[in-house]
């Protein structure tokens, strides 16, 4: 039988808050070749920050923070190796990085939130963080983010994955005890020692991937199919 289209309320992006202003400008800035563009627009009666980062069966899945404040540009930074997040009106400190805040006056149907999708990221859990930062392998130049969040007292700690256009979307993951509290993982192909997790990717001869703490449980992995 032939199937139907899929309507433009079917291929609705569905919205996941991160943490924190800070979480949302290092998804958009660290790491990246050049920052990413932030979208100011309005959603669920307030303004929000948000960059698209997947699709998942033609559904895009956008990322997003609450704005705390008017300007321009989110710049990012690190200070003492620490970072630091701000929003501001010019890119006048070139030794910051600098994410363009486009403000949307109206959204379109095809990118206001949906009321939810039956299609969710199949869960892969890898033995160590060794093979989770091998996934990184080919694209070092673009690097992608791993995502945080709780789930039944432990913390998930990985990347979506598509490894077919059309295909299933996966969650490679590790299982972690706790909240590493730390915003970088740190490691090397040059010797056998165990990823760990860093303040800041300032120390050389070592690889770095971002890690973006989420608000709360990722609602788009089947957690029925997660190894006990």
């Amino acid at each position: 039988m032939e199937q139907s289209p899929a309507s433009p309320i079917d291929k609705q992006p569905r919205y996941i808050q991160v943490n924190s202003t800070l979480e949302f400008t290092r998804l958009v800035c660290a790491l990246e070749r050049a920052p990413r563009v932030s979208f100011l627009h309005d959603h669920d009666g307030r303004k929000i920050l948000s960059v698209q980062m997947d699709v998942l069966k033609e559904k895009p899945i956008v990322y997003f923070t609450p704005l705390e404040q008017n300007g321009h540009y989110l710049r990012y930074g690190l200070k003492g190796g620490k970072e630091e997040s701000e929003i501001v009106d010019t890119t006048s400190d070139s030794s910051k990085l600098y994410s363009p805040i486009v403000r949307i006056k109206s959204l379109p149907k095809t990118l206001k939130p949906g009321n939810g999708t039956l299609d969710r990221y199949q869960p892969i859990e890898l033995e160590d963080m060794s093979s989770l930062a091998k996934l990184t392998w080919g694209f070092e130049e673009i690097p992608f983010p791993l995502f945080l969040f709780p789930h039944n007292n432990k913390w998930l700690l990985g990347v979506f994955m598509n490894f077919h256009e059309e295909g299933t979307s996966y969650f490679c993951h590790v299982l972690l005890d706790k909240d590493p509290e730390k915003p970088f993982m740190k490691f090397s192909t040059s010797n056998v020692i165990e990823p760990t997790f860093v303040d800041s990717p300032s120390e050389h001869g070592y690889s770095y991937i971002k890690i973006i703490k989420l608000k709360d449980t990722h609602p788009l992995v089947d957690y029925a199919h997660l190894q006990n």
